[in-house]
């Protein structure tokens, strides 16, 4: 089964307007043409260090990785072949004095680097490097982004150093952790296929490794519980078609966080809907009498799912909530107005700054969209709306509801390759874009980002660090540790089990 047409790739197939054409022409088309270029090493017998990105920021960490390849050489796709060897990180606060440094246990073509003990509001200098071979970042100028940094500092050397500031902690003590993923598209077997664009040919798995949807769905999984989420949360496409046995695999590698419902929650996006309207979504996920809509108490912190495709049709149009689901999530804001609350659904409100057109598809419907703005406006408690769809990482505020923040989470399945972990404290909230770092994992996110024609990082990755990290001061002090029934043991790390959250309420109910 190819990807998905309907987004992001699939605008190209719909019907995108004038504008939103001649916008996307202007800047694919000289895109397109450095996309075929690579960077050639300083000697011929050096390895190529590329690619390299600040994934994660923090305020006492950072997360780097890039890739090595064998100049010279052709894996079939016009690509170099992968060279495995050391890397390691140098770092400092001063440009001239990089006196720290952090590298990798095993050698590997696919590096990821983790720095720690870093400190809040402190700008670091830093250089990745290879064999001696110092790596350039993935060039983001087309969108006015910066893969390598929150500055400019570096852009344009031969390496760096590249320059980054750690943020403030959110204030006041943590409460509790969520994991945000989404399309996971069990099922299928080639990513970034849109028929009849030729150079959107898509990128598939090497014969005989593991089914990347599945190879990187468990990655996610693991990377969550690693970095000590208590909740996951999974808004849509979990599976490619909709199809049963695809549902049930998609189950059991969600059920390696924990419990259904307990531990983890998931709603419906457009592609977990099956040629015919049948409920094997609701049976896989286990409310087969129930609607696919839900609020849910984590220790006072209310997280409401949406069915954003409560609707006939076939997956390509744009997402739609059904009268009766509308009505019933306003009834429940205005219940309780100042609740912390944690909105997701597949479809975004909005889809802004789109490297590529943007078709109706890409979004929930403008008409219903403002009504749940509105409705956000009206309820003060909601902070956050968490949306896949897009497989990109944008975060966007709006003036209609300016105290929500909306965080477009990119496709687990693919480049970039993750899930976003919200760490909630007493004073405020942060976003951090975490990578699965399993080996295959990495492997697969560097062959992945390939698709569009090599654009994909352009789209995908966040056109700043700020898309993928951020910090929101705000009251959330109402909110609790989940009960759970007895504590659990801690890692070294400080990390914990998921907790029980609590039972759902009002599910898909009015209130009494």
């Amino acid at each position: 089964m190819r990807c998905c047409l309907p987004v992001p790739l699939g605008a190209l197939a719909g019907i995108p307007g004038p504008r939103e054409m001649l916008r996307s022409g202007l800047l694919l088309a000289p895109a397109l043409l450095r996309s075929a270029t690579a960077p050639a090493p300083r000697h011929p017998r050096s390895p190529a260090a590329v690619h390299l990105e600040l994934v994660t920021l923090t305020e006492d960490r950072a997360v780097i990785t890039w890739h090595t390849a064998q100049p010279g050489t052709d894996d079939g796709t016009g690509r170099m072949l992968p060279a495995v060897t050391e890397g390691e990180v140098v770092y400092g606060t001063h440009p001239a004095r990089l006196d720290r440094a952090a590298g990798e246990d095993r050698p590997t073509a696919h590096h990821h680097v983790e720095l720690t003990g870093l400190e809040p509001g402190q700008t670091y200098y830093y250089q990745a490097r290879s064999r001696g071979v110092p790596a350039t970042p993935t060039a983001l100028h087309l969108m006015r982004g910066n893969a390598a940094g929150t500055s400019r500092y570096g852009l344009g050397s031969p390496g760096g150093p590249y320059s980054f500031t750690t943020p403030q902690p959110p204030p006041g003590r943590h409460l509790l952790s969520l994991a945000l993923c989404n399309d996971l598209h069990i099922g299928e077997t080639v990513a970034g296929l849109v028929a009849g664009v030729p150079f959107l040919r898509g990128v598939a798995q090497r014969a005989g490794r593991t089914a990347y949807p599945e190879l990187m769905s468990r990655a996610v999984v693991d990377e969550a519980r690693h970095r000590g989420a208590d909740l996951l949360l999974a808004a849509g496409d979990i599976s490619a078609g909709g199809g049963p046995r695809d549902l049930a695999k998609a189950r059991g590698i969600l059920d390696r966080f924990g419990t259904h419902r307990r531990d983890y929650l998931v709603v419906r996006g457009n592609h977990d809907r099956p040629a015919r309207q049948d409920d094997t979504f609701h049976h896989a996920f286990g409310a087969p009498d129930g609607p696919g809509w839900f609020e849910h108490d984590a220790g006072g912190l209310r997280i409401i799912g949406l069915d954003t495709y409560d609707k006939h049709g076939n997956g390509g149009d744009a997402g739609a909530l059904g009268a009766e689901q509308l009505s019933w999530l306003r009834r429940r804001l205005r219940a309780h107005r100042d609740q912390p609350t944690v909105v997701f659904g597949h479809h975004p409100l909005t889809v802004k700054d789109a490297l590529f057109p943007v078709s109706p598809g890409q979004r929930l419907g403008r008409r219903q969209a403002r009504a749940l703005l509105r409705a956000y406006a009206d309820a003060p408690g909601v902070f956050l709306h968490h949306a896949g769809h897009t497989h990109r990482n944008k975060r966007t505020h709006v003036a209609d509801a300016p105290q929500v923040t909306l965080q477009e989470v990119g496709a687990a399945k693919e480049y970039p390759g993750g899930f976003f972990l919200l760490r909630i404290h007493s004073g405020g909230y942060a976003l951090n874009f975490f990578r699965a770092r399993h080996s295959e994992a990495l492997e697969w996110t560097e062959r992945s980002r390939r698709q569009a024609g090599g654009l994909w990082p352009y789209h995908a990755l966040g056109r700043t660090v700020t898309d993928r990290n951020s910090v929101t001061v705000r009251d959330l002090s109402g909110i609790g540790r989940p009960t759970r029934p007895s504590a659990p043991p801690r890692s070294p790390q400080g990390m914990t089990a998921p907790p029980n959250p609590g039972p759902d309420v009002a599910r898909g109910t009015p209130p009494p």
